[in-house]
């Protein structure tokens, strides 16, 4: 039962209220300290967050670059060793052209290792425009079917729908590339890549690539994207790391569905430029 407050004793009003104003008094310091203790662990784990994350960039840095050097150390040495045959007096000719086509080839390999290594580090992408599916998958096909054809593999490419993805063009291009050489190395001679592109409803373009490979085990499977995972002999590891690091720039990402002995198909998933349209 409560009692009045004008039925209080004036002497213990005046102490309730010292009593309250006292300890109101310690729950604002006990308030502000823990502000304070706050404030400090968190500037603490801010310093300690950027330490760790430096450290991370660094020890990131430092495998790439052993990699690097690592992927370098091969062709760079056949090359010099293909430059001191062509040094040999009285070459023939044929032995010449054909160590300076050997030397030419390595060379060529190792600046691609560098633009790979390159585009992954920088990680970033150009100005989007207005790419047309259709003129893309020509020029790919303009690029590839060389290449595909020493190999003995036929590439096929799909008609592509009216479709037009918002994006940088030589990055995307550069993606696909990346896919159509990783079918190619996984293809045997007489078998076919398809390419195809199309929308199917939704509001994003997808570029199929299908190989008729060996296909790829799970366990494989979930590295694929790594960094510098490999299970050749040659490449940098960063091809397929690259079209999903330009995918996700994009606002898209990259699927793989393979199975052994089935081959393999990635798709990479773009967005559609609005008011492009469905097919």
């Amino acid at each position: 039962m409560s009692v009045p407050v004008e039925d209080v004793p004036p002497d213990e009003l005046k102490e309730a209220f010292a009593l309250f104003s006292e300890t109101s008094a310690k729950l604002s310091e006990a308030y502000q300290e823990l502000q304070n203790q706050v404030a400090h662990l968190s500037a603490e784990l801010a310093t300690a967050n950027g330490e760790l994350a430096r450290r991370e960039r660094l020890s990131a840095l430092g495998e790439m670059a052993a990699q690097l050097a690592h992927q370098l150390r091969t062709p760079l040495a056949a090359a010099l060793l293909y430059v001191g045959h062509l040094a040999r007096p009285g070459l023939a000719e044929a032995d010449r052209l054909r160590f300076a086509e050997k030397t030419l080839s390595r060379l060529r390999y190792l600046e691609r290792l560098v633009q790979d290594m390159l585009s992954f580090v920088r990680g970033q992408q150009g100005t989007p425009t207005a790419v047309a599916v259709r003129g893309l998958l020509e020029e790919l096909e303009q690029v590839m079917e060389p290449q595909a054809s020493l190999q003995g593999v036929a590439l096929h490419i799909d008609e592509a729908a009216p479709l037009v993805v918002s994006a940088d063009r030589p990055a995307i291009l550069g993606a696909l590339i990346n896919l159509v050489e990783n079918a190619l190395q996984a293809s045997p001679p007489g078998s076919t890549i398809r390419l195809e592109a199309g929308s199917h409803g939704s509001p994003f373009a997808a570029f199929r690539v299908e190989d008729q490979g060996p296909g790829i085990a799970d366990d494989i499977k979930a590295r694929l994207f790594e960094p510098f995972f490999t299970t050749r002999g040659e490449g940098s590891g960063l091809g397929l790391a690259i079209v999903k690091q330009t995918a996700e720039a994009h606002g898209g990402w990259v699927e793989v569905e393979s199975a052994p002995d089935k081959g393999s198909r990635f798709t990479l998933f773009l967005p559609l430029q609005k008011g492009s349209g469905a097919a």
